[in-house]
């Protein structure tokens, strides 16, 4: 689909010298640029639904405490 917008004066140049360095056309570019920022929004959408399941403390663990702990103490001794 063709399309026209308005793209600001700097981030045209920055765009085009990007453009040449990697070979792509100008329509590729910009392309390319509104998939990962759509990706980006869509990644952020999940982590904020993980972080919202996760973040509710009423849902116990049904894991046994033992385990639990058993392998809290593995991660203790581990090198980060």
């Amino acid at each position: 689909m063709k399309t026209a917008v308005y793209i600001p004066d700097d981030i045209f140049t920055i765009a085009e010298k990007v453009a040449r360095r990697l070979k792509l056309s100008r329509s590729q570019l910009y392309a390319k640029a509104v998939k990962e920022y759509i990706h980006g929004l869509e990644s952020n959408n999940i982590t904020e639904k993980l972080n919202a399941i996760y973040s509710d403390n009423t849902n116990e663990s049904k894991m046994d405490k033992e385990i639990h702990k058993a392998q809290l103490d593995i991660l203790e001794k581990e090198d980060w």
